[in-house]
C-alpha cells in the first residue's frame, strides 16, 4: 500500500469521508478513544498539510489547540503513534518540529465496522477508497554480512534481531513502500560514527539518486533510530 495524497478533483470529499472514518470510530469507542479522535480531527482540520502529506506542529501549539498542557500532548501523540493511526516521518531534534503522517490503511481498519451507521452511500464509497493490500516484498537484505570487522557503532545485531537499520528499512516499508522497494530496500549499512551514517548501494547512479532525491526522508527516517545522526552518505 503506497502513501495516499488527497490532491486533485475528489480531494475535498475524500477529506471529508476521512475525518467522518475518523469521528465515527472514535464515536463508537472507549471514553478515552474518544477524545483521542476528537483531539486528531481538530488536529487534523486545523493544520494538516495535505499536499505534503504530513503533520508538522509543535507540542506547544498541539496543546494551545487541545486546551491541554504539553505534557498531555506527549502522551496523546504517544498512543496515536503506538496504535499507528499517525506514522511518525521526522523526529522533532535540535529544535526542529517532528512530522507525523496518517495511517490511512489503519484508519480505513478501525473505522469499516461503523461505516454503515454513516450510511450505505458513505460505506459504498470507504470500500472504493480503501487502499489495496500490501504486495509482498521479495527484497531480502543480509545485514549480519554487512557488519564491518570493527565498527565503531554495531548497525544491526549479527542474527537480525531487529537491529536500527532494520527498524529504519521497516519504517521506511510502511512509510512509502513502493520508494522502499525501489530504492532502498537494497541499502546495506556501514559504519556509523560522529553523526555520519554511511551505507552502500548496489550502484553509483543508485547512490547518487537516493542521496540527491530521497536523502530527506531517508535522514528523518533514520533519525528515529540513531538518535545523534546528523547526516547519510552513500556509496557504491
Amino acid at each position: 500500500m503506497d502513501a495516499k495524497r488527497y490532491t486533485g478533483p475528489q480531494a475535498g470529499s475524500q477529506k471529508y469521508d476521512l475525518l467522518t472514518a475518523l469521528s465515527v470510530a472514535g464515536l463508537s469507542g472507549s471514553p478515552g478513544f474518544q477524545t483521542s479522535m476528537l483531539r486528531l480531527v481538530a488536529l487534523v482540520t486545523a493544520r494538516y498539510n495535505w499536499g505534503r502529506n504530513e503533520l508538522t506542529v509543535g507540542q506547544r501549539e498541539m496543546a494551545r489547540l487541545w486546551s491541554v498542557d504539553e505534557r498531555t500532548v506527549k502522551r496523546e501523540i504517544k498512543r496515536l503513534t503506538a496504535a499507528s493511526i499517525l506514522l511518525q516521518l521526522r523526529p522533532g531534534v535540535r529544535g526542529r518540529v517532528a512530522a507525523y503522517r496518517l495511517n490511512i490503511a489503519e484508519i480505513h481498519r478501525l473505522s469499516a465496522p461503523v461505516w454503515d451507521r454513516v450510511g450505505p452511500d458513505y460505506a459504498d464509497r470507504m470500500a472504493q477508497q480503501a487502499p489495496p493490500p500490501a504486495a509482498p516484498t521479495v527484497t531480502q537484505v543480509d545485514f549480519a554480512a554487512a557488519q564491518l570487522a570493527d565498527p565503531p557503532q554495531q548497525i544491526d545485531p549479527p542474527a537480525g534481531q531487529g537491529g536500527p537499520w532494520a527498524r529504519t528499512l521497516a519504517r521506511l516499508a510502511q512509510l512509502e513502500p513502493a520508494l522502499h522497494r525501489s530504492w532502498f530496500a537494497a541499502l546495506t549499512p556501514g559504519a556509523c560514527e560522529a553523526g555520519v551514517l554511511t551505507l552502500r548501494a548496489p550502484s553509483q547512479f543508485q547512490a547518487r539518486y537516493v542521496q540527491t532525491h530521497h536523502q530527506r526522508l531517508l535522514l528523518g527516517t533514520a533519525q528515529m533510530e540513531f538518535p545523534d545522526l546528523r547526516r547519510i552518505e552513500i556509496c557504491a
